[in-house]
């Protein structure tokens, strides 16, 4: 298992420590067994560009997904491998938290959640594929809640003297 965290942003400082245990969790209780994954986490301006470059949408997102595995990895083996990419926009990240009165940090898990999703198969394209992923991106993001304090993906400031 390899995952890989960058983080590309300056509006929160996060505890990538954490988010990386975080998405171990996951991958665990997913039941995958083989993954080579890149968490990006990105502020707006960059989410804009990937958003129009590759998905010809404008303006920025919450999450983009980039899989990478042959669709017969998934499809075949009870315990897939993934390899891909996700993209997480922090700046939406807060702005979905002000909107829906969560937290930022419970929304980048749900995000890498959602890609985690992607990167399995689930798609949201339409709405009876969105009435399959939601509630399972609900349940998984409401086990990983209730395994870690989600709020501690907020670093403390450091103290400088």
């Amino acid at each position: 298992m390899n995952v890989v965290i960058t983080n590309r942003q300056r509006a929160k400082k996060i505890n990538l420590r954490l988010l990386k245990k975080i998405s171990g969790a996951l991958l665990a209780e997913l039941g995958v067994e083989q993954a080579e994954i890149g968490i990006c986490l990105v502020a707006a301006p960059e989410m804009t560009r990937l958003n129009e470059t590759f998905l010809r949408h404008a303006g920025s997102t919450d999450v983009i997904t980039f899989d990478y595995a042959a669709p017969k990895t998934r499809t075949r083996n009870p315990h897939p491998e993934i390899h891909g990419e996700i993209f997480v926009c922090v700046d939406e990240a807060v702005l979905q938290a002000r909107k829906f009165g969560t937290n930022w940090q419970s929304e980048i898990v749900r995000y890498l959640v959602h890609g985690t999703l992607h990167l399995l198969g689930f798609d949201d394209a339409s709405a009876g594929a969105r009435r399959k992923m939601k509630p399972e991106e609900e349940r998984r993001l409401a086990g990983l809640s209730r395994r870690f304090s989600l709020a501690q993906l907020s670093r403390p400031a450091r103290i400088s003297a």
